[in-house]
């Protein structure tokens, strides 16, 4: 995409200059996009459908730590967190802009370089990037990534249609990520001790992957719609199984049971917690960043998903006065409570 560039640093180019540099290659591809780069605004025509609008902002130190996180990843990563968000609606996501802070120690090929990921994800999930900004940052990298997507009103789904008796279900499988963290925070502290030691990650692709390059679970937004199910309730999992449920349950002033033996955990993650002296269900329960769809659906429609493979059923909803609850493998009922991802702990 680049490889054509000549060398030049990013003060020269300016910062016109470099948002030319690194988006004068797009090509659009949604008919909803009738402006992309190039004005003062994108103009988007979504025909009557409902426009749904999400926003994230990523920091270097905060959400992502430089020392083990290619750009390339980090840009693929950067869009599929806002997609995330579009699918947890059940919409369709189908724009982008992209607004980064670069610090001095950035070259334009490490900018090149996160644009490629940022490319890459945008190809992948047929989105265009129609827009953003860029400025310099004191305190490195930061990327704020917006998504534009749409729905028809009555295939909206929001947080607080669940109701009593309806099923709780996941997609894929949960902790990977936060494993797959553990595993890149030991292996960083194991190299600045030692330089000299390779990283040791043999084995642990899944879980590596799960961390850096996480995958938006648009494929279960066109599977339910393919059988017909309207899900009462939906979210993403990127703080944790538990905060996820809870915010289900607050925003439909319900109650759940949710079990243990039921949460999905791959084999790889499992035993990496152990590895790590972590309970696998606590990864899976608080751990966050794994992306996949959390949503309720009605008894009725049982039938129509129960020999699907990526989907597990966890637990039901409950009247409010029921309580929000944990049962254990041994059948130990124990309350719910997050204790995932906190933006604003130090």
């Amino acid at each position: 995409m680049f490889e054509n560039s000549e060398k030049a640093n990013i003060e020269s180019l300016g910062e016109f200059g470099l948002i030319d540099h690194l988006t004068r290659q797009i090509e659009l591809k949604q008919k909803s996009t009738l402006k992309g780069v190039g004005d003062d605004a994108a103009v988007i025509d979504f025909a009557g459908k409902k426009a749904l609008i999400s926003t994230d902002m990523l920091l270097e130190g905060i959400h992502f730590d430089l020392a083990y996180t290619p750009l390339k990843h980090l840009g693929y990563k950067a869009i599929q967190v806002n997609l995330s968000d579009v699918y947890a609606m059940n919409g369709i996501a189908t724009q982008v802009t992209v607004s980064l802070g670069i610090s001095s120690k950035f070259t334009l090929e490490a900018v090149e370089e996160l644009y490629k990921g940022i490319y890459l994800a945008c190809e992948k999930y047929n989105v265009d990037l129609v827009g953003g900004d860029t400025t310099s940052s004191k305190q490195g990298l930061v990327i704020g990534v917006t998504a534009l997507g749409y729905a028809d009103e009555k295939d909206i789904v929001y947080r607080s249609g669940a109701e009593e008796g309806d099923l709780i279900c996941v997609s894929g499988d949960l902790g990977g990520a936060y494993t797959g963290l553990q595993l890149l925070e030991r292996e960083k502290l194991v190299y600045l001790e030692n330089p000299n030691i390779q990283p040791d990650l043999e084995g642990k692709d899944y879980i590596i992957e799960r961390q850096l390059k996480p995958e938006a679970r648009r494929d279960i937004v066109e599977l339910l719609k393919d059988i017909s199910v309207k899900p009462t309730a939906m979210i993403d999992v990127s703080d944790g199984l538990a905060s996820e449920v809870l915010h289900i349950c607050s925003q439909s002033n319900k109650g759940c049971n949710l079990y243990e033996e039921k949460i999905p955990i791959d084999p790889m993650t499992y035993e990496t917690a152990r590895e790590f002296n972590l309970d696998p269900t606590v990864c899976a329960l608080s751990g966050g960043e794994d992306y996949e769809l959390l949503f309720t659906i009605k008894q009725a429609d049982y039938d129509k998903m129960k020999n699907l493979a990526d989907i597990s059923f966890i637990g039901y909803i409950t009247e409010a006065s029921a309580g929000r609850n944990l049962v254990t493998k041994s059948g130990t009922v124990h309350e719910l409570k997050a204790q995932g991802w906190n933006a604003f702990k130090r």
